[in-house]
């Protein structure tokens, strides 16, 4: 019986499960947002939050530590530099799982995992920015307004994804 076992084992070894919320990690310090399986998600953020914490101080016994869980040393820099001086007034909370729907070929739950600072478009929301009304038809279906989010979810992350690549293009 799993009694008091609270860690999901995500269906890997310890190695396999180390290795992978590892890379993730490094992916979501490099891109600011990953898409993943909700169940990848959850045990992630218990993962990656610690890791973003210690980030706040920056101390070199801090980067060793830091760099004992992610093991490349480009995000480390990049998590120290840049991430630990956006988050650095947030006491937690540093991720969002924003749940997509469920994957065509096995019907899993998928979801994006994004930093909290690093989302334009909530931010501007969030501090003031100007929001219209949304009406809606009473003949618009569910489904089709669930499309429309996940086209529209899409399409920004695809616009984010080409501005990353021009920066990094100059």
């Amino acid at each position: 019986m799993r009694h008091n076992r609270h860690i999901n084992h995500l269906g890997r070894t310890h190695s396999h499960r180390k290795a992978l919320l590892s890379n993730m990690a490094v992916s979501l310090i490099k891109h600011k947002r990953i898409f993943t399986t909700l169940a990848k998600a959850k045990e992630f953020c218990k993962y990656v939050e610690p890791i973003l914490t210690r980030s706040r101080n920056d101390t070199t016994h801090s980067r060793r530590l830091v760099f004992r869980k992610l093991c490349d040393k480009y995000a480390v820099s990049e998590l120290f530099r840049e991430i630990a001086r956006k988050i650095g007034d947030r006491p937690g909370g540093y991720t969002r799982i924003i749940k997509i729907g469920n994957r065509l070929g096995d019907n899993a739950a998928t979801c994006f995992i994004e930093l909290v600072d690093y989302n334009e478009l909530m931010l501007k929301t969030a501090h003031g920015g100007a929001t219209n009304k949304i009406r809606r038809s009473r003949r618009s279906s569910p489904h089709k307004r669930d499309i429309n989010e996940r086209n529209n979810i899409i399409q920004e992350d695809n616009a984010m994804t080409k501005t990353i690549e021009e920066a990094k293009g100059e």
